[in-house]
């Protein structure tokens, strides 16, 4: 069920963007107004809209439909799978670094110290 809805979804979206992409702007029918095409000769004396605007309201009312029954679906369908309870991987322990002695440069300002070490030499 799940894969002839997903089928249906995709068929209708891409039928959709043909679709929009197929029908005219407002603009065009400026341009035919001044003898550059026939706009009326395929669908009709009314032009293109009605049966366009039409196809394209079914086609988007489906794609809307498929979409509302694919969020349905794969919000019943429960999956307790969860990476944390999947096999982990193994990570070496790191021994973090202590604090290097670095001397400073001549005339610049003193380093700065870890705290709970010194100066003094040892005793």
């Amino acid at each position: 069920m799940d894969t002839l809805i997903i089928i249906v979804h995709v068929i209708v979206a891409i039928a959709l963007v043909a679709l929009v992409l197929v029908q005219h702007g407002k603009g065009a029918d400026m341009g035919a107004a001044f003898g550059s095409g026939a706009s009326a000769t395929v669908f009709g004396s009314r032009g293109s809209s009605s049966f366009l605007t039409r196809t394209t309201a079914v086609l988007a009312a489906v794609f809307f439909a498929t979409s509302l029954g694919l969020a349905y679906m794969s919000s019943r369908s429960v999956h307790n799978e969860s990476v944390v309870d999947g096999p982990g991987v193994s990570v070496p322990a790191t021994t973090k670094p202590g604090p290097v002695d670095v001397p400073a440069a001549p005339g610049s300002a003193p380093a700065v110290q870890a705290p709970g070490s010194s100066n003094l030499p040892p005793e």
